[in-house]
């Protein structure tokens, strides 16, 4: 949907028969909230005069000024094909505002929007496509989620290999019902693992898109009796769930990434582009990467990348330029999952690209061979560095990278940090079974 005005949601919810309102909104790191209203208080919602408790919401404000309201975007106004059709729930995504009606600075997609207008004053639009990996667990007795699966499927495999082959058709249907474009679906390489791509677009819309997409495959998978996770590395041993975030920037509506007289098909923007991408990389990765589990996906062995480099063919680096050009060229950087606050991520990728373009930042040379059986002293001599290790190491980075704080916000970056070292603090003091099988009968 594109301008719609309060008229028509008023009209189109009569109309299909909504009962009730989910008014949604992503908290800072990243996880889908809503309140539920029915469709009685819709005219009280589209005034933005629903009010909630922020000191409530991990990451958002303090109990001495806690009061915000949601402000609904009319253009995000979606029906849930899946939920009954006497009675339906509706959606709208909601921006957070204060009191006073300005910007909530700790509101992802409000942190998106402020990135999204900088692009627009140095006169570009930025457009992306996403391509989403995840897993299909069974349930246990208790309808609790494993990591079980039966099927043993590997990549572009079909039924009856592929057990989840039925579940992610009904994905697909429904995501196309809401108004999805989905170019298309796969079996990925681990057993369970599973690739739905959709539409590339304005940014925006992708963030909404996405986390409208992970909400859409969860409900599906659920009613095939399964779980659908975005857990970048549920199980030991096989590849995790990557989340590629292929980018470009439109200027009056042309790709300025092309550039038909250069040997690789590329502009100058789209060099400086990745220039900066691969300069604030190392701090992007507590935003593109943010969870302790993201860091055993990023592991020699397992296709993803580990290593700071980017190529016009080979897929072991960071950063790739796949082969289509023209209007179709584009930056792929494939170190993100999908744990990531698209928002948060989109944005700390925009930042870092523009200042590459500001700053006119080379990059090195392409590396088209593999990565991955170089040795520790070839890498050395071409200069790649390694991605963060840990998520530690990776905040670390972010706090002294003031490209992308400036990108997130003081607030929101000094939260996400705050909320970031809680986390490995709650995690180092857990003893793992691995330690107990490896010290308990040695020492």
């Amino acid at each position: 949907m594109g301008n719609v005005t309060r008229e028509d949601i008023l009209k189109l919810t009569e109309e299909e028969d909504v009962e009730f309102i989910r008014l949604q909104f992503t908290d800072l790191f990243g996880s889908l909230k809503n309140m539920a209203v029915t469709v009685s208080q819709l005219e009280k919602a589209l005034d933005g005069r629903f009010m909630f408790d922020g000191s409530a919401v991990e990451g958002y404000a303090g109990i001495e000024d806690s009061d915000l309201y949601l402000k609904p975007d009319p253009d995000t106004l979606e029906i849930f094909p899946w939920r009954p059709q006497q009675g339906k729930v509706a959606r709208l995504i909601c921006d957070i505002v204060r009191p006073d009606g300005s910007p909530f600075e700790g509101d992802s997609r409000y942190i998106l929007k402020r990135a999204l207008k900088e692009a627009a004053e140095m006169g570009y639009t930025f457009q992306v496509g996403p391509e989403c990996e995840f897993f299909l667990f069974h349930l246990d007795d208790d309808a609790k989620p494993t990591t079980i699966s039966h099927e043993q499927a590997g990549y572009f495999d079909v039924s009856p290999l592929d057990l989840g082959e039925n579940a992610r058709r009904d994905i697909v249907l429904t995501l196309e019902e809401m108004g999805f474009v989905v170019e298309s679906s796969h079996h990925e390489a681990s057993p369970a693992q599973h690739e739905i791509d959709f539409e590339a677009a304005e940014a925006l819309r992708t963030a909404d898109n996405m986390q409208t997409f992970k909400l859409t495959v969860k409900a599906i998978a659920k009613r095939h009796g399964l779980h659908a996770t975005f857990m970048p590395k549920p199980r030991a041993g096989v590849n995790g769930s990557g989340m590629h975030i292929n980018m470009a920037l439109l200027k009056d509506g042309k790709n300025i990434f092309q550039d038909p007289e250069d040997e690789n098909g590329l502009s100058r923007e789209a060099y400086y582009f990745i220039g900066g991408l691969m300069e604030h990389v190392r701090a992007l990765s507590a935003v593109t990467n943010p969870l302790i589990n993201s860091y055993k996906r990023l592991v020699p062995g397992y296709e993803a990348p580990t290593y700071i480099a980017w190529s016009r063919a080979s897929r072991s680096p960071l950063i790739r330029v796949p082969s289509p050009r023209g209007e179709e060229t584009r930056i792929e950087l494939r170190s993100p999952d999908p744990a990531a606050n698209p928002y948060l991520a989109l944005a700390a990728c925009l930042c870092a690209g523009l200042d590459g373009i500001r700053k006119k930042t080379e990059p090195p040379k392409s590396v088209d061979c593999d990565i991955f059986t170089m040795n520790a002293d070839e890498r050395r001599l071409l200069g790649i560095r390694r991605l963060p290790e840990t998520l530690p190491e990776a905040v670390a980075e972010l706090e002294k990278d003031e490209v992308i704080r400036r990108a997130l916000g003081g607030h929101a970056a000094n939260k996400y940090i705050e909320g970031k070292k809680k986390e490995w603090n709650r995690y180092r003091s857990q003893v793992t079974d691995w330690e107990i099988r490896e010290y308990l009968y040695r020492f």
